[in-house]
């Protein structure tokens, strides 16, 4: 095998590794941003409601807020 490879084939996967990376994290943050913001929002809203509603009852049976 000439000479010149072995400096490439010890490269190669930390290059890989490199490369698959900076793709994952380029490509990814912009799809899961959305999707977790959308997902975020719906979950929030639906946390606020359950919170309406316990402070609804809490206030119908006329007990303190404990901390």
């Amino acid at each position: 095998m000439p000479q010149f490879l072995y400096p490439l084939l010890l490269l190669a996967c930390p290059l890989g590794v490199g490369l698959m990376t900076w793709l994952m994290l380029r490509g990814g943050s912009r799809t899961s941003r959305r999707a977790g913001s959308s997902a975020t929002r719906a979950e929030l809203d639906e946390l606020r409601k359950k919170l309406a509603e316990l402070r609804a009852t809490r206030e119908d049976t006329g007990q303190p807020l404990r901390n």
